[in-house]
């Protein structure tokens, strides 16, 4: 079963998601982990969107990227741009991917355009994680 780990800043929306939609989207095929260079806490707005298709997150709980530093991963995939800096060395990834999706937690204004961000980086990553997929099982 080859392992994936999700990194963002904070392991609090976009790394969340995009582990909970490879799970679901995969039926078992990889083994799937998520992890913050700067672990903060599971963002609300992140829970509602991907409740809204169905999978729920309200358990998954943010942890360090420390906590793998030792372990072995087929694919390491940054999801935003300061992870992708952030991220430590993963020698025991050989395969390492860079998806730049935009903080869906910067956003202001409304609820409605707040929970729009979400679902819009819910969405990106549901397309990415598609093919992914799809090229993954080659």
């Amino acid at each position: 079963m080859k392992r994936v780990l999700f990194v963002c800043t904070h392991n609090s929306a976009r790394s969340q998601m995009a582990e909970a939609l490879l799970r679901s989207m995969a039926a078992g095929a990889f083994e799937v982990h998520s992890a913050g260079t700067e672990a903060g806490s599971l963002h609300p707005l992140a829970v509602e969107a991907m409740g809204e298709i169905g999978i729920d997150i309200s358990r998954q709980e943010a942890k360090p990227v420390s906590r793998y530093e030792d372990q072995a991963f087929d694919y390491v995939i940054t999801v935003c741009d300061d992870a992708q800096e952030a991220c430590p060395s993963f020698p025991a990834a050989p395969r390492r991917l860079h998806w730049s999706i935009p903080d869906p937690s910067r956003v202001t204004g409304s609820a409605e355009a707040k929970l729009s961000a979400f679902r819009d980086a819910r969405d990106r990553l549901t397309a990415l994680i598609a093919e992914f997929v799809k090229g993954a099982a080659r």
